[in-house]
């Protein structure tokens, strides 16, 4: 079908299935039973796939060193799909993750011309109170890609690796995009990769959580990390049909090649440009030497970044949120009663008539006051599940979810609102 995703315009994917076979995201549900106590997005298949998660199962289960990065474009009011990315990142933090939220500003800036005042007010009046509100430690890291210099030095050693082309294939950039616009792009993919930096720590597993709309930063990001790694590690056979590893050099200095000969135990013969691996059959092993050989010449190592991805939320009124539709969605910091007077009016997914209702059952599954319910305002999959079968069974009229849904909704806001507040009081405590 070909598909085009792209960040920076709406987007309203109706079969999801079909980012599996055009991008080659991953069904998530093969890894929930690795994760111990996962998040209900997680639960409720509301995270739908992935890229890489394994490694940070694997991370979460072992004690290793794993990350969490995501940021937001300060280009107007912190909503609820916005909260759904701060609770992913909140959660990652609980599970051990060093984590990372970055205020696009750059791109704001460059792409829908913010200036860098607003962008400031924004990003500090609407999503860094709401993110620390809800929960983010103190011990994370919260930064403007335009204060960061750690992002913008490896953005620009990133942007050696980065050609037109390759941006005009993955983003439908143009003649008539701005450089600027390139750059911020090449700017988000050194937000990914930072935390790898050896100021955070060095080479480890980090996760993106996102909605679909961003895989192509996630695509450029992979690309970018596995250009900037010095070494190339293969599985190869000889004629005998056994099996060994050859690292190839990629930009290595020739005295990297011979100190990896020199540090893998076992047999290895030293080529110009390569290094074969005979008796070493522990893949990660091999692995963590060539990276600690690739840091000490002065590279990166990156992992590859992982990432999930969560399904949008779909407007009140049915259809998309718009910024410009204001009863398509409820903002963190709007009226509490203001956003229970839109859940009432919200579109749901019951029948004409009551009798209908009642004889046939509505449809929870393309109702947005059900939604508002699955994603955001029952954490009780038991409750949950009881209300879905009442609707479905005609138990359930629409007026009494959209009753519970506009108060638990008013309930949530107006303590959010106090955490806010609190919350104003902190900011120094995280650096800002």
């Amino acid at each position: 079908m070909n598909m085009k995703i792209d960040p920076w315009s709406a987007l309203n994917i109706y079969d999801y299935s079909k980012l599996f076979t055009e991008f080659g995201i991953l069904p998530f549900g093969q890894l929930l039973p690795e994760i111990a106590d996962p998040h209900r997005y997680m639960r409720r298949k509301i995270i739908f796939g992935h890229r890489g998660y394994d490694l940070i199962t694997d991370a979460m289960n072992n004690g290793k060193p794993f990350s969490v990065m995501s940021g937001f474009m300060p280009s107007g009011r912190i909503h609820l799909g916005h909260k759904m990315v701060m609770e992913e990142i909140i959660w990652h933090q609980q599970q051990g993750a060093d984590a990372f939220v970055g205020i696009a500003d750059r791109e704001a800036h460059s792409v829908r011309g913010i200036s860098w005042e607003n962008c400031r007010d924004i990003g500090v009046n609407e999503y860094i109170i709401s993110l620390i509100a809800l929960g983010f430690e103190p011990h994370g890291h919260i930064y403007f890609q335009s204060d960061s210099e750690q992002v913008k030095d490896l953005a620009f050693e990133l942007g050696s690796k980065a050609n037109f082309s390759e941006l005009s294939a993955i983003y439908g950039f143009t003649g008539e995009t701005s450089i600027s616009h390139m750059l911020s792009a090449v700017t988000q993919s050194a937000d990914i990769l930072h935390p790898q930096l050896e100021d955070f720590g060095g080479p480890k597993p980090t996760v993106i959580p996102v909605g679909a709309d961003q895989d192509p930063h996630i695509r450029l990001t992979r690309g970018l990390g596995h250009k900037m790694n010095m070494f190339k590690i293969e599985g190869r056979e000889d004629k005998g049909s056994r099996r060994y590893f050859s690292i190839r050099s990629k930009a290595a200095p020739e005295d990297a090649l011979k100190e990896l000969d020199d540090r893998i135990p076992g047999r290895t013969k030293l080529f110009e440009g390569h290094v074969d691996v005979y008796d070493l059959d522990d893949f990660g092993e091999l692995l963590r030497i060539v990276r600690e050989v690739e840091l000490e010449f002065g590279g990166y190592a990156f992992v590859p970044p992982s990432s999930t991805y969560h399904r949008f939320m779909s407007g009140l009124q049915g259809g998309k949120m718009s910024s410009s539709i204001p009863d398509s969605y409820i903002s963190l910091t709007e009226d509490p009663k203001e956003a229970a007077r839109k859940v009432r009016r919200a579109k749901t997914g019951g029948r004409v008539t009551l009798e209908e209702q009642k004889k046939l059952g509505g449809e929870p599954d393309r109702c947005s006051v059900y939604e508002l319910l699955l994603f955001n305002l029952i954490e009780d999959d038991q409750e949950l599940a009881r209300i879905y079968n009442e609707c479905v069974s005609g138990q359930k009229v629409c007026g009494d979810c959209k009753a519970l849904a506009a108060e638990r909704m008013e309930k949530f806001l107006k303590e959010h609102q106090e955490l806010r507040e609190l919350a104003k009081d902190r900011l120094d405590e995280y650096g800002l």
